[in-house]
């Protein structure tokens, strides 16, 4: 199988391990020789249940018995997508209300992107540096690092730059702006939180030149962080949370959520102002549905909270300078760039699957699902420090 991947599906770096899946479940995947890893990364945080959670999968093979797709988004009534809209209205402080369901977190970014330039009938987006948002050619735009935006140029324009948590920078934020992009933790820049002053003093300044605030939630949301929501943590009301990554539980989704007054705009400035043909799909609208209601039954947001405190007690070493990040979204900061991508291959290989992070070479990813143990956090921490101190020394 290996071969084939290689020669059949198109790369996107020269490094893919090539790990060769056989089944996935709980916390553990396998490999088709047989191989047991624990999974530390969750499928970059999308699995917040783990792999194959039955509920999930019940939710997915009860639906694919009644019907799978009907037609494009928003112009039947199905009852998960319904449903799922719903729970999400639920989770958010008023005026959220109403939920645009797509197929990626870059769509939902796209799609933001677009309500704000219809609502405020401005152009100038201001996103953060060191962003990141997605891949597609909107999402792409919003972010700094020239030398990834460079071969796909030209972009949208109009896109200015601040600084994250930066009081100075928001007074670049004018009557002209449409809209300011941020992740609520910067993912890719290394797991940066933001100064809950500065965030506040973002949301006044963006209300004063009548900017929209759209915060992205793809990664630390859905109880990620502790809470349903990262931006609760900072008592703020956005205009536009856009989601995706674990609302479906492993399967592909994107959302937007808005006040209706501002998403009735795609109804008619202009009619179809956004479309998507499987956005809302009924199966992964149950999956997503699942997940939620496992999420809020459970009581997993305070257990996240709990898991932090066990890695952050097992991560105490020499060699780890700093571990950054909330709940179960961590990294762990390593003294130089040096060994970090030797070191995940090389935890691969003892049994526990680590990741990197984009912009900061540094970091070592621990995004693990909110079922992970604590004698699972103990043993991949300690495969982790003893695989450091193997590269840096004892």
């Amino acid at each position: 199988m290996k071969e084939d991947f290689f020669k059949y599906q198109a790369p996107t770096t020269p490094f893919a391990p090539g790990l060769e899946i056989e089944r996935a479940s709980g916390n553990y995947i396998i490999d088709t020789h047989g191989n047991k890893y624990l999974d530390m990364v969750a499928g970059v945080s999308a699995l917040p249940l783990g792999h194959c959670h039955p509920e999930v999968v019940n939710a997915i093979k009860d639906q694919v018995d009644r019907y799978m797709h009907v037609m494009v988004y928003g112009e039947y009534a199905q009852q998960p997508a319904v449903d799922l809209c719903k729970l999400l209205a639920s989770t958010m402080p008023a005026p959220l209300d109403m939920t645009y369901l797509v197929n990626s977190g870059t769509e939902a970014i796209e799609a933001s992107i677009k309500l704000a330039k219809t609502v405020t009938q401005r152009s100038e987006i201001i996103a953060m540096k060191n962003c990141y948002h997605g891949n597609t050619l909107g999402s792409l735009s919003l972010m700094d690092y020239e030398e990834r935006k460079a071969p796909f140029r030209p972009l949208l324009p109009d896109i200015k730059h601040i600084q994250f948590n930066c009081l100075p920078d928001l007074k670049r934020i004018t009557n002209k702006t449409a809209a300011v992009v941020m992740e609520t933790i910067q993912g890719g820049a290394g797991f940066i939180m933001p100064d809950k002053r500065w965030f506040q003093a973002l949301r006044e300044t963006c209300t004063k030149m009548g900017a929209l605030l759209i915060l992205d939630e793809i990664q630390p949301g859905v109880g990620r962080t502790g809470t349903m929501w990262h931006f609760e943590q900072h008592d703020i009301v956005p205009d536009v949370i856009v989601s995706g990554k674990g609302l479906a539980g492993g399967l592909p989704i994107g959302s937007l959520t808005a006040s209706s007054e501002h998403l009735n705009h795609f109804k008619t400035s202009p009619m179809l102002g956004h479309i998507t043909t499987f956005g809302g799909n009924p199966v992964i609208a149950s999956a997503a549905l699942a997940t939620l209601q496992v999420i809020l039954r459970e009581g997993y947001m305070e257990r996240v909270k709990m898991m932090e405190l066990r890695f952050r007690e097992s991560l105490l070493s020499k060699h780890i300078v700093q571990v950054r990040g909330t709940g179960l979204m961590l990294a762990a900061i390593l003294p130089d760039a040096t060994h970090t991508a030797a070191i995940v291959d090389r935890c691969r290989e003892k049994g526990v699957i680590f990741f990197l992070l984009l912009f900061e070479k540094r970091a070592i990813r621990i995004t693990p699902p909110y079922t992970v143990t604590m004698d699972e956090i103990d043993h991949a921490c300690n495969i982790l420090k003893q695989t450091i101190a193997e590269f840096y020394g004892s």
